[in-house]
């Protein structure tokens, strides 16, 4: 493992209708999941050797600094960047010293990840949740292993991920469905969408939230159109007659996947709006907050 200097680590938001987070935490730099579709690769991001995971040197102390010169308490969202449940976290522990962290300071957390290495960890989350928001998004692009396994090549399969959403919800803890990016003519059917729907509720999660698309921009659409073409030899080619060259693809049939994902959505009882998850995963904490009041 290489580590790389950081001067902070825990840093405000710019979106904070991104889940409701109020603060970003990156410990980790690059990623070993191999997705071809991954936005971190973009050329604005500049991340050199992006497959190669580095670690943020001195990571704990530098958050627990920053932590304690926050002049209020909130939500810290982690996961934007690089998976902070990578494989080096397994012997590294540094998402777990950090979830500590957000425990003994007073804040809540939001994970994003593929790992269902994330279930080590619920005893840390449960704790955080006795005090402040917690929330744990799995992204789950395709409901099949085989097809997972093609486009996102080392990351655990799907079927491991609803396992850990089972696992977590079962401990009380609120998870949920990034169900993103949708790759046009790859995950793009009505079978996968309700399969990751119908799977996901069975699974505990509280909500889903989709985009039917993916991004293409600079390097990172180069890479992933060269996977493509490895994986789906001539499949490439089709994008030509809808894809204009832009920073974003939609599906070709988002308008009729979006209708149809809204509607189980609906009969399965999933929230999939923004502020709807915001408020489910918050609604209790504020209550207790307006109590103190």
């Amino acid at each position: 493992m290489d580590y790389i200097p950081a001067k902070t680590i825990v840093t405000r938001t710019r979106n904070d209708s991104w889940f409701g987070t109020d603060y970003n935490m990156n410990i980790y730099k690059g990623c070993c999941h191999g997705c071809i579709y991954c936005d971190s690769r973009s050329e604005c991001y500049h991340v050199e050797d992006f497959d190669t995971v580095r670690a943020k040197a001195n990571a704990l102390d530098i958050i627990r600094r920053d932590l304690v010169s926050k002049t209020r308490k909130g939500v810290v969202g982690t996961g934007a960047m690089s998976d902070p449940y990578n494989p080096y976290e397994q012997e590294l522990g540094l998402t777990r010293g950090a979830l500590g962290l957000l425990d003994i300071y007073g804040f809540g957390v939001v994970l994003s990840t593929k790992s269902d290495l994330v279930v080590r960890d619920a005893n840390l989350l449960q704790k955080i949740k006795s005090h402040s928001p917690v929330l744990c998004n799995l992204t789950i692009t395709a409901a099949d292993d085989a097809l997972c396994r093609i486009i996102e090549p080392y990351a655990p399969p799907s079927s491991k991920r609803f396992a850990a959403i089972a696992e977590l919800s079962k401990r009380g803890i609120t998870c949920g469905v990034l169900l993103m990016p949708i790759l046009p003519l790859v995950t793009d059917s009505a079978e996968n969408i309700l399969a990751v729907v119908r799977l996901a509720r069975e699974a505990g999660a509280a909500h889903i939230y989709p985009w039917f698309g993916v991004t293409l921009r600079a390097n990172q659409r180069d890479y992933y159109f060269a996977r493509l073409d490895e994986a789906f030899p001539g499949l490439k080619s089709r994008y030509g007659k809808f894809y204009d060259g832009a920073y974003t693809c939609q599906s070709p049939a988002a308008r009729e996947l979006r209708a149809l994902f809204t509607a189980e959505c609906q009969r399965l009882g999933i929230r999939y709006h923004m502020n709807d998850i915001v408020s489910g995963f918050k609604s209790g904490h504020r209550r207790e907050q307006l109590s103190l009041l």
